[in-house]
């Protein structure tokens, strides 16, 4: 019977020597947790490294005889057969310490009587092999403890961002109830059941003599929720992995301060959320992106790819590609000036008659002759095929858009002045910083620092911002684009006191609608691309982009406006 249930056991030895999967850690601008990928481990710490409370927690709810057993606990086995007869249900299990590290290391998690018995034969080998005080370091070195970390260190530098050296004591107590369920009692994903499991802790810890009644009281009043990542961060967390293979080849550990900034992301996520669930619910829209861009460098701040990352976790922002109707005119509008017109320079806004294309104005009202500044604050489109003539025609307009890094195929015809042509959000946000930032072009990127094992610092993949147009040229596409907010179709994204920027783009039929936009805060200038529509390109009712995405543009300015002038 021995040999037909050892036969197919592992080593131990080879066992102990474990492999496992490098870990990359994301933390935003200002150190928060973000994201992680792979097997994330910490520093492998002694007992003496540690709190007492720490390994005092985990044996008072784990295996309170610990000390006394040798590897199987057969006084343990008979409380827990007892309890659960009574029960009718399995409400205590037997397991050892040693059992549950011989399971975990080396064993699946199969459940047989031929698996518990190896188990039983594997505790035994560890008890003999092992000092007591050896196997708790090992076990505390190599549990699970969910979110993909292994260990105290790491779970302790994940879920509250400091090393085990310096829990506390309702920081170890959460930790030490994670063992039993990581998922179920992890403190991001259920903090309310992570500090019920973390108070049943610290009651066995009373229980045992670990800590006394004051203690336990003072550590349940000091529990607190650990800081949880964006809600919708994983759009720009997938973002930033999939770059990461090219990026740093090989199999090191890293941990990446990225440059999402909380405070954009929470405007981004709640505003949205609050258009889409609101007004945008009567008017037909299911769907939205946002990107914010530090116009200076092309810093992301912040990043949606959509309602909801759970949901759906396909991103909008940087892979669905869409025609971006009139936000496309600011480049139509920059060919020309290089081909030295001006802003105050007339354009008919007549409608253009002959051939098979007439473009419409919608509701736009005709004078016969405007300056380009107005012709582009009111979105004309008449006027907008004429600046292109004006600008060299479709090629040169096509020439402009790729100088400033959009990638795609466009019309070679006039409609390409309406933006018939398919870009991604985070291409077009990159294009309009260059005519805020006095005419550098700058490629989006998410990662500030890098750093290896031991703390060594590995240089950030980024392309430095390279002039591409006349800063001249620049300055006037701002003064024009400050226009569509004064007194344009994007008057609804102004912003009292701030100095805001922009221009709206709709396509046929209401299938999209856009506001790309910039704003000059006390922190710098950023850009901010919102686009509003469906993934099934069903039309919505009425929704321009100088209706609901202006409006998001607006309140996430003014929410994040509000924050600065708090701090």
């Amino acid at each position: 019977m021995l040999l037909w249930f050892t036969w197919d056991m592992p080593r131990p030895d080879a066992a102990l020597e474990h492999q496992r999967r490098p870990s990359v850690t994301l933390q935003t601008a200002d150190g928060g947790p973000l994201g992680n990928q792979g097997d994330l481990y910490g520093e492998t710490l002694r007992l003496r490294d540690m709190p007492a409370y720490v390994p005092a927690a985990l044996l008072s709810i784990e295996d309170r005889r610990f000390r006394q057993h040798f590897g199987v606990d057969p006084i343990g086995l008979a409380r827990a057969l007892y309890r659960n007869f009574h029960a009718g249900d399995v409400v205590q299990g037997g397991s050892t310490l040693t059992q549950q590290l011989a399971k975990n290391i080396f064993l699946s998690p199969a459940r047989s009587t031929r698996r518990k018995v190896q188990e039983a034969l594997m505790a035994l080998w560890l008890e003999h092999r092992f000092s007591k005080d050896q196997l708790l370091e090992i076990y505390l070195n190599r549990v699970y403890l969910g979110g993909g970390a292994y260990g105290v260190d790491a779970a302790a530098r994940l879920y509250f961002g400091v090393s085990a050296r310096r829990l506390t004591l309702p920081q170890a107590a959460i930790l030490a109830g994670l063992p039993q369920a990581p998922s179920r009692y992890n403190p991001r994903s259920n903090p309310d059941g992570a500090m019920a499991r973390a108070r049943d802790v610290l009651a066995a810890m009373r229980d045992t003599g670990a800590i006394d009644e004051a203690q336990m009281a003072r550590a349940i009043d000091e529990m607190a929720i650990p800081p949880r990542p964006s809600r919708n961060g994983g759009w720009f967390a997938d973002w930033i992995f999939e770059d990461i293979p090219e990026a740093f080849p090989g199999s090191a550990d890293l941990v990446i301060r990225t440059t999402l900034d909380p405070r954009w992301q929470n405007a981004v996520e709640t505003r949205m959320a609050a258009i889409l669930d609101g007004p945008g619910r009567e008017m037909r829209v299911s769907q939205g992106a946002v990107i914010v861009l530090d116009a200076q460098n092309g810093a992301v701040r912040a990043m949606a790819g959509g309602r909801d990352f759970r949901r759906s976790p396909f991103n909008r922002a940087t892979d669905a590609r869409r025609q971006p109707g009139s936000t496309f005119k600011a480049l139509v509008y920059l060919a020309a000036l290089e081909r030295g017109a001006s802003p105050g320079d007339s354009v008919s806004d007549l409608p253009i008659a002959g051939g098979r294309w007439s473009p419409s104005n919608g509701r736009y009202r005709s004078r016969g002759s405007v300056t380009l500044e107005e012709a582009f604050a009111h979105s004309v489109n008449t006027s907008a095929v004429r600046v292109m003539q004006m600008g060299g025609g479709p090629r040169a307009v096509a020439e402009v858009a790729s100088r400033l890094g959009i990638r795609g195929r466009f019309p070679p015809d006039g409609s390409i002045a309406l933006g018939t042509g398919e870009v991604t959000l985070i291409d077009l946000a990159a294009a309009y910083a260059a005519l805020v930032n006095g005419g550098r072009r700058v490629t989006p990127f998410g990662m500030a620092r890098v750093e290896a094992e031991r703390g060594r610092v590995l240089p950030a993949p980024r392309v430095e911002p390279a002039q591409v147009i006349a800063a001249s040229h620049a300055e006037q596409m701002r003064q024009m684009m400050m226009a569509v907010t004064r007194y344009g179709t994007g008057r609804a994204a102004a912003v009292p006191g701030v100095t805001t920027g922009g221009k709206t783009g709709t396509t046929q039929n209401y299938h999209d609608a856009w506001f790309m936009g910039f704003a000059q805060l006390a922190s710098g200038p950023v850009v901010i691309g919102v686009w509003l529509g469906n993934d099934n390109n069903l039309g919505m009712d009425d929704v321009g982009g100088g209706t609901l995405p202006a409006r998001l543009f607006r309140e996430i300015v003014e929410a994040v406006r509000g924050n600065e002038s708090a701090r």
